[in-house]
């Protein structure tokens, strides 16, 4: 049986934070620790907000690109120049929707750019951006939380993104250490014994997804999720496994 558990309790997160510390504090009050196999998820929001990765569009200068852009978009211009510095590339600019390839190879409205879930009191306008390599960031998470709990984790770090086929919005796995975030199922029987062909499972997002249940989207306080129960073995992956390669989109 796989476990969904919320780590609820949780402050409000600011730059600077032990996260791995929080984390183990609000894990204590709820009565619950971490074990081996366990999978960590955490919204990558608490980890760019503990990184200090927030940014005042109040001191951004919009390039001319980025007002061209905000011509069709209809954005602030600001916000969008913010998102040309996080992207490799950008995907599609239409009214309202501005998809983009970041600086991790990730595709996604924005390029991660979100304007949700900050403090803007003072009537600052914040934005919070990615942090730059989010296996990286999910690697130092369990590398600490292993070393100060004596336990064998895995840790996915989890974005809520749109797709490109089907409406709303559901949790993608922005980083990923300690499991393959792709299980590969090609040449295991079908149930009639016929070899399965191309059949590729992606792990990483469907326990990501699996977490972003809990989670929720708006208020509900709940950046951590703790998943017990599924087995994986415990290996060196990496999100950007994910990623399809560009030779094989055939929407760009």
């Amino acid at each position: 049986m796989i476990a969904l558990i919320p780590v609820e309790g949780m402050p409000l997160i600011k730059a600077g934070d032990d996260v791995c510390a929080l984390i183990a504090d609000a894990m204590k009050v709820a009565g619950c620790e971490l074990q081996n196999g366990d999978v960590l998820v955490v919204t990558q929001k608490i980890v760019s907000k503990a990184a200090g990765l927030v940014i005042d569009l109040a001191d951004v200068k919009p390039s001319a690109r980025a007002f061209e852009i905000a011509e069709i978009h209809g954005g602030d211009p600001r916000h969008i120049e913010v998102v040309l510095r996080q992207s490799r590339d950008i995907v599609v600019v239409r009214p309202n929707l501005l998809i983009a390839e970041h600086l991790c190879g990730a595709i996604m409205a924005n390029a991660g750019v979100d304007r949700s879930n900050v403090d803007t009191a003072g009537g600052r306008d914040l934005v919070i951006i990615l942090p730059p390599d989010p296996d990286a960031a999910a690697r130092t998470l369990r590398d600490t939380l292993q070393a100060r709990h004596a336990v064998g984790i895995a840790v996915i770090l989890s974005d809520s993104w749109g797709r490109p086929w089907r409406l709303g919005t559901t949790g993608a796995a922005l980083g990923v250490a300690g499991l393959a975030p792709l299980r590969d199922l090609r040449g295991t029987p079908d149930l009639f014994g016929a070899p399965l062909r191309h059949s590729l499972q992606a792990v990483g997002d469907e326990l990501a997804a699996a977490a972003n249940l809990v989670m929720g989207q708006a208020a509900e306080s709940v950046p951590v999720v703790l998943i017990r129960g599924f087995a994986h073995e415990s290996e060196d992956g990496a999100a950007r496994n994910l990623l399809r390669p560009r030779d094989q989109d055939v929407f760009r």
